[in-house]
């Protein structure tokens, strides 16, 4: 991968000559770019291509289902009844709305600091893989902190094919934990495709646009399996969702250019509250954890992770899937969400901390509240108690620990008085999908509370060179309906 001149000479004619291939039938970069788990010297990048350069535009309806055929349907585990059955006669998937398939290929990835284009290190032309919904990545090594990088992805069918498509994105990477300069970043949760409040995607991706954040979180409930049209009962179906959001235009354009770390929960692995020996349809929860973690989303050999993002604040990525007990054993000291290599983690890296300032990001809450009754999948529910009052004594001991989290299809700050313990959950992607707690039930340890859809906007700033954090709880259209401000 050294950079070499006439390389860049080439690629770049290449590019050109793509840009005005209006008669291109593809490959094409449909949706977009991906990137995760970045730190100082490091990121991975992922794409996929695809038959269309979108998703496609109209088609006829999937077959409703009752709750009856649904409960029945979850039940069987025959890959070609299950596709075959929500959709109308002679229709295949590639005929539905949204749709975006995928495709054999090749891609070339291009990469360089910003400003300088002719220092930039090139990958070979790579194959993507049909056995993982047709993407590809890389792992990028060696970089520059506090860097943004320039990304060109190319794409052809192969060899003996000209260049079919190109693409573009960026990245900056986190600065040095001597670095004091303010850092921005936005927490989501709970997106789908049929919930979305716009044709081309979520509104917050447009405001969050405007914010120009140094990095973004996405808790998880990225896409929900168990929501209709279509129950995802099948592998083939799982990746139609996913192929269908990632190709929603507000979406792509802000992931592609916006360093993000994505997390996973329930119903982007499998179904509401899913455990290890839990199957929906199809396709059991270790599948589940597969098609997230390898095909759909930037891989890591683990889904934990702790970045500094400069000398005030660091934080914490945490797995609530992977390594949890089932949530049907009984509350003890052995049950748990995390696994005990995380939690030992968990407890030896925020002792070892020097930042002002730590964020703990979960997929579900630590403190709550929750619903009291039917909830039994969080730390904040009885089912997980034991655990969860073992996490919050230990962050009780430290000021400077703020717990974020999503799941909850509502926007809330909880603080305990006379403690340490403060929780700000992002709430729901949509209005649309806000819902779960009464707006009136206001609690003693609610120092907000919102059933609405929007984000949360965390910043770090300086006054008088000292730091000082805030979070905004954001709505759907970027404007903030409530601001906690902390002071070091």
């Amino acid at each position: 991968m050294r950079p070499t001149l006439m390389l860049f000479m080439l690629l770049l004619s290449l590019s050109l000559a793509s840009c005005i291939n209006e008669d291109s039938d593809g490959p094409y970069f449909g949706n977009g770019i991906h990137n995760g788990w970045a730190d100082q010297h490091s990121i991975v990048i992922w794409t996929r291509l695809t038959q269309r350069p979108d998703g496609r535009p109209e088609g006829p309806e999937f077959i409703g289902l009752t709750k009856a055929e649904h409960d029945s349907l979850r039940r069987l585990n025959d890959p070609d009844q299950l596709n075959a059955f929500q959709l109308p006669e002679g229709a295949s998937l590639e005929d539905m709305p949204g749709a975006c398939p995928g495709t054999t290929g090749e891609v070339l990835l291009r990469y360089y600091q910003k400003g300088i284009p002719e220092n930039f290190a090139a990958t070979d032309w790579t194959p993507v893989n049909p056995d993982e919904n047709f993407s590809v990545q890389w792992t990028l090594t060696n970089l520059k902190p506090d860097t943004k990088y320039k990304l060109l992805l190319l794409a052809r069918k192969n060899a003996q094919s000209p260049v079919s498509d190109t693409l573009k994105g960026s990245f900056r990477t986190p600065p040095k934990d001597k670095i004091r300069r303010p850092v921005s970043f936005s927490i989501v949760s709970c997106h789908d495709y049929l919930r979305r409040d716009t044709v081309a995607g979520h509104k917050i991706y447009a405001a969050m646009e405007k914010d120009k954040v140094d990095f973004y979180i996405h808790t998880g409930d990225i896409e929900y399996y168990d929501k209709p049209d279509p129950y995802a009962f099948t592998e083939e179906l799982m990746h139609f969702k996913w192929d269908r959001l990632f190709a929603l235009p507000l979406q792509r354009n802000f992931w592609s250019h916006t360093t993000s770390y994505f997390m996973k929960d329930d119903h982007d692995i499998l179904c509401d509250d899913a455990y290890p020996g839990t199957t929906y349809g199809a396709v059991d929860f270790e599948r589940g954890l597969e098609i997230f973690d390898r095909e759909q989303f930037p891989s890591a050999e683990k889904t934990y992770k702790t970045i500094r993002w400069g000398k005030d604040l660091q934080i914490w990525i945490l797995e609530g899937r992977r390594y949890r007990s089932q949530n049907t054993e009984t509350d003890s000291p052995a049950k748990t969400i995390l696994g005990q290599e995380q939690k030992q983690w968990l407890f030896q890296t925020l002792q070892e901390s020097d930042a002002t300032i730590k964020v703990i990001v979960s997929a579900s809450p630590i403190l709550g509240p929750d619903r009291p009754k039917g909830k039994n999948d969080n730390h904040s529910n009885k089912a997980f108690q034991t655990e969860g009052d073992e996490l919050r004594a230990f962050i009780n001991r430290f000021d400077n620990i703020f717990l974020c989290n999503g799941d909850r299809h509502w926007q809330y700050v909880t603080h305990f008085d006379d403690t340490n313990l403060w929780e700000f959950g992002c709430g729901a992607g949509t209005d649309a999908h806000a819902g779960g707690w009464d707006p009136d039930n206001f609690l003693p340890q609610h120092r907000f509370l919102r059933v609405k859809g929007g984000y949360l906007l965390g910043s770090v700033t300086y006054e008088n060179d000292k730091p000082k954090l805030s979070f905004q709880h954001r709505d759907v259209d970027g404007n903030t309906v409530y601001e906690e401000i902390f002071n070091f």
